[in-house]
């Protein structure tokens, strides 16, 4: 396998510690797992999403573990300004505030929230499971741009995180980028449900859900290499993503870098077991095998 040489890199402009990142969602939600996740090796953390107004989410069950992968359906349960309180200790960490809204302006208030204290703000526009927001904005692409815009022009790092549920992915990218993105983050979850034969119903409370984990690894390499000829700004895979070969491989398709959320579940220390295998004095400069699949 390829191997890379280890070092503080900066993508979309924030400067982190390395190539792997804690993904939105999984472990984000108190300041105390945020910093345990960077000293477990990770490079930089994106918090849990927060939104304009606290929420519930929604009724259990909310997680399912599958053969290959994780269902959830959570509901993008937050509370909102209040969250401020647990990551302003961090003030000056690679930390990414992941935010929401239900149209530009409420992106912007959030983002407004985490100036001088999130190092970059990260876009929800792509949770497929919370009515009004996330995917409901993602799929359109004038939405799309008008959303970053809204932020983008506040001067924070901004990345958006895209839905693979749209027939047209590369689209979506370039509307980021008009909006004046510094990075697109590639993939959120895969919309799917599973159904009990036992109970005769569906195993999540919402009935629909993201699929994450394993299953949906070639989905997000397919994303990501679509991007790569579409967009000029830096892409960030996620997905999937397990082992320094993944890290390897979503950066020949086109990433930069890349987030990592459901091998934390069982391998609080992923980070350290991926950068073990991934970096080595003698490896090569990363920049060197970005997007190479496509020569």
């Amino acid at each position: 396998m390829v191997s890379i040489r280890a070092g503080p890199v900066s993508v979309g402009g924030v400067p982190i510690n390395n190539h792997l990142i804690l993904a939105a969602g999984i472990l984000g939600t108190t300041g105390a797992s945020l910093s345990r996740m960077l000293n477990a090796g990770a490079g930089a953390v994106v918090t849990k999403s927060i939104g304009p107004e606290a929420k519930d989410g929604h009724a259990g069950p909310c997680v399912v573990t599958l053969d290959d992968g994780i269902l959830n359906a959570m509901g993008l349960p937050n509370p909102s300004k209040e969250f401020l309180q647990e990551i302003s200790p961090l003030k000056g960490k690679p930390v990414i505030a992941s935010i929401y809204g239900g149209n530009p302006e409420e992106f912007a208030t959030v983002a407004e929230w985490f100036r001088g204290i999130a190092a970059g703000i990260e876009l929800n526009l792509s949770c497929p499971h919370a009515e009004g927001y996330g995917s409901a904005l993602g799929s359109d692409p004038a939405l799309v741009e008008s959303c970053t815009r809204a932020v983008s022009r506040l001067g924070m790092p901004t990345w958006v995180k895209l839905t693979p549920n749209v027939t047209d992915i590369a689209a979506i990218g370039k509307a980021a980028e008009r909006g004046g993105a510094s990075a697109v983050v590639a993939i959120n979850t895969v919309r799917a449900m599973r159904i009990s034969t036992g109970l005769r119903r569906p195993v999540l409370g919402n009935r629909f859900g993201g699929l994450s984990g394993k299953a949906v690894f070639p989905v997000a390499v397919r994303c990501v290499y679509e991007l790569y000829e579409a967009c000029t700004i830096p892409i960030i895979g996620c997905g999937g993503i397990s082992s320094a070969d993944n890290v390897i491989e979503m950066m020949m398709a086109g990433a930069r870098a890349v987030e990592i959320g459901s091998a934390v579940m069982p391998d609080v220390r992923i980070f350290e077991t991926i950068a073990k295998a991934l970096y080595s004095d003698d490896g090569i400069p990363a920049d060197s095998i970005v997007g190479c699949a496509h020569a």
